[in-house]
């Protein structure tokens, strides 16, 4: 007999993030109920793939409150979650063992709640793992002592992502009071900042001013979430080309000659530097928190998108769903 306490707790599931395994050949999946789905990637995309095949070889309670932020490093998986953040050997992971390697606590000084990290990214220059805090930090840990060893503060509200600058030695960061702020890594200090809601062509009052993802290449950047998303170029600060996409914007990413973008709506929308949204790629959450392409593994190089369901959609070609996995 099923659960119905069960049923109804994946109707009401948000995957939130997604992390790839050092080989490409498995998938995490971290979700609202902080657990953390491991999938088999070769098993799922096999010919003779079953509907088992698409469900986890393995669920384990990894935090308290929900799993905000995944990122693979050569070994090890690492997942936030509110205030904390943890390390999981990728060798115990697939041998559906859950053994936390290590567990280190932000520190937020005096306040009273516990600020979520919303976002996680490694630095391999120095091998550092940048935090996107709720208490409008970026906090910087040094993988191999696992001490924390910079604070980047400017922002008046809450971070919600990040991306590398590897070229440059710097890292980007969005927040929720409408910023983009660009930092010099070495000395730890603000370099550049932009407001896009600041701006006509990509103000859009009714969404606020909230920065809800960003990435970059080279001097060229793009970000949206209130305002529209936007292409930008570093140097010039400049915004280049404004994309018509209804609705906000959670994620987005540079791939090939496309910008990836995704958020409000059950679409994955495939736009051109020149600014036309070249085709819109149904997807089944009706909206997508995480989007990642597996560049680790050619034999398993996928899509995966995942947001407000219970599901993670994989498109073996980049232009339509080709099945789901899902929390069972």
């Amino acid at each position: 007999m099923t659960d119905p306490l069960h049923q109804l707790e994946l109707l009401h599931m948000t995957v939130f993030s997604l992390g790839f395994s050092p080989c490409g050949k498995f998938l995490a999946a971290g979700n609202s109920y902080g657990q953390i789905g491991i999938f088999s990637l070769t098993a799922a995309l096999s010919i003779e793939a079953t509907e088992e095949n698409q469900k986890p070889i393995f669920t384990f309670q990894a935090h308290d409150g929900p799993v905000y932020s995944l990122v693979s490093t050569s070994r090890q998986l690492i997942s936030s979650g509110t205030g904390d953040v943890k390390g999981w050997s990728w060798n115990d992971l697939v041998k559906k063992s859950c053994k936390e390697a290590w567990c280190r606590r932000t520190s937020f000084g005096t306040r009273l709640d516990i600020p979520e990290i919303n976002s996680l990214i490694v630095n391999q220059k120095d091998n550092s793992l940048l935090m996107a805090c709720g208490d409008n930090t970026v906090q910087i840990m040094d993988l191999e002592s696992g001490t924390f060893t910079q604070t980047l503060k400017g922002h008046t509200d809450y971070v919600h992502c990040l991306a590398m600058r590897s070229r440059n030695n710097e890292c980007v960061s969005g927040s929720e009071d409408g910023s983009v702020r660009l930092w010099d890594l070495r000395t730890a200090s603000q370099v550049q900042m932009i407001e896009p809601y600041k701006y006509e062509e990509c103000s859009r009052p009714q969404y606020d001013k909230w920065i809800g993802c960003v990435t970059t290449d080279s001097d060229w950047m793009v970000c949206g979430g209130g305002p529209a998303l936007t292409l930008w170029h570093l140097r010039s600060v400049t915004p280049t080309t404004v994309y018509p996409l209804p609705g906000s914007q959670h994620q987005v990413m540079f791939h090939q000659d496309l910008i990836l973008a995704a958020g409000e709506g059950a679409v994955i929308n495939h736009c051109q530097i020149s600014g036309e949204v070249k085709t819109k790629v149904p997807c089944t959450p009706p909206s997508v928190f995480t989007l990642l392409v597996n560049e680790r593994s050619q034999e398993h190089k996928v899509l995966v998108a995942a947001g407000s369901s219970n599901t993670i959609d994989v498109f073996t070609n980049f232009g339509y769903r080709a099945f789901s996995l899902r929390f069972s």
